[in-house]
């Protein structure tokens, strides 16, 4: 491989108040990267080069702290009423662990649920009673973010009231217990909905 590109928006920056890109690659490589730069003036500017290394001098504690707070928030996911599937590699239980633990030596803060099927306002009833998660798809700042999360071939679908419903989480440094208890102010909203599967709420209760 002789470039590679990679986002520092994300986890490297970790405050979410920049966009910036990385390539790095072959001598050769980069030399042509670096004249289509210059021609095109395609070059980051010193202050947001100047925030990059300021997010890198916290990455290694940042991650560390996203993963443990993402695998809390997920194990605790996995038995609360409402919530049928958490889709994250890192937990021990998931069909992709093996693989997962074969290529990464960690996790980092963004996972996927899968909700018991619901009405589209009872849905947003969902995300509207989260109030520690912010709407948003920036993953890797600090702040924990919710993201309704539509497959991309149903995007200018609307979703049948019979559908799970797939919720974006990304945990950020917020306390675990802060965000487990914000969720679960969320999930009663869907308890309190008649046309909630209740054979699905009712299975992760007993």
């Amino acid at each position: 491989m002789d470039i590679s590109i990679h986002a520092a928006t994300k986890f490297i920056n970790g405050h979410s108040d920049l966009l910036l890109g990385l390539i790095t690659g072959t001598l050769d490589a980069l030399a042509r990267v670096r004249a289509h730069c210059d021609r095109n003036g395609t070059h980051a500017a010193p202050d947001t080069c100047w925030l990059t290394l300021r997010g890198l001098r916290t990455l290694a504690v940042r991650m560390e702290r996203h993963q443990r707070s993402a695998l809390t928030v997920a194990q605790w996911l996995r038995s609360q009423p409402g919530v049928q599937r958490v889709l994250f590699p890192a937990l021990d239980a998931d069909p992709g662990y093996e693989l997962w633990r074969s290529q990464f030596s960690g996790a980092a803060g963004p996972f996927t649920i899968e909700l018991a099927p619901c009405g589209e306002d009872v849905f947003t009833r969902f995300i509207d009673h989260l109030s520690l998660f912010g709407l948003g798809t920036s993953w890797g700042g600090f702040e924990s973010l919710v993201m309704p999360a539509v497959p991309h071939h149903l995007r200018a679908l609307a979703a049948p009231a019979d559908a799970p419903r797939l919720v974006r989480l990304h945990i950020g440094l917020e306390s675990p217990r802060d965000l487990c208890d914000d969720l679960s102010a969320a999930l009663s909203a869907l308890r309190r909905d008649p046309d909630t599967t209740a054979g699905a709420l009712r299975q992760k209760s007993t």
